[in-house]
């Protein structure tokens, strides 16, 4: 891992991922968990003060060391009893059936191998489990996808593997056949990143 990913990108994303209105995103998308839970993507733990009162432990993944330090802020306080660790969520080191909920904001973009990370997701979820996210992704109006196609290999550079053009309902449809999602522009956000992704899948 390179100096910018480590040191620089984790505090970019700190900054660029704190606005007001991503954060009620996460509010919304973070309500319902409940019970043993997973996120992937941890970050810099920005989602920290918008998990319900009733989760009092929380298992994290996250593939940066870098962002430990500015986690760790936000960990200590915090009520929650955080487990973190630094892996990717590819190959997650869970026994299957562990989670009630596992969590991803703004993650799918940017792991490498993201039909093995939900795969990955699936496998861990207890049955009836739920699989809670809001991600940005392809947009709808094709125009904008030219752009997005055009940029993604820039953006993977300079956001550590951050794709614009993933069309996350698809890739969460190829495995979970039980799926509530809303797709919209955030009014605040460019068009090549703003088109939203949130909803719940349900494993069966």
């Amino acid at each position: 891992m390179n100096l910018y990913s480590q040191f620089i990108m984790p505090r970019l994303l700190d900054w660029s991922m704190s606005d007001a209105s991503l954060s009620n995103y996460r509010q919304q998308v973070l309500a319902q968990v409940s019970g043993e839970t997973l996120e992937i993507g941890f970050g810099t733990g920005l989602n920290l003060p918008y998990y319900p009162k009733h989760i009092k432990k929380l298992i994290t993944v996250d593939a940066n060391p870098g962002m430990n330090a500015l986690a760790l802020k936000r960990i200590q306080a915090s009520d929650i009893v955080v487990e973190h660790n630094v892996l990717s969520g590819e190959n997650l080191p869970f026994a299957s059936q562990s989670f009630d909920s596992v969590v991803t904001t703004w993650t799918l973009c940017s792991i490498a191998n993201v039909e093995q990370a939900l795969k990955e997701i699936y496998r861990v979820l207890k049955p009836q489990g739920r699989y809670f996210f809001i991600e940005h992704g392809l947009s709808n109006d094709a125009k904008v996808q030219v752009w997005q196609n055009r940029l993604t290999p820039i953006q993977k550079v300079i956001a550590d593997g951050c794709h614009l053009n993933r069309d996350i309902k698809h890739l969460v449809e190829n495995h979970f056949s039980h799926l509530t999602i809303e797709q919209f522009y955030s009014e605040n956000l460019p068009k090549i990143l703003g088109y939203l992704y949130k909803g719940v899948a349900l494993k069966q």
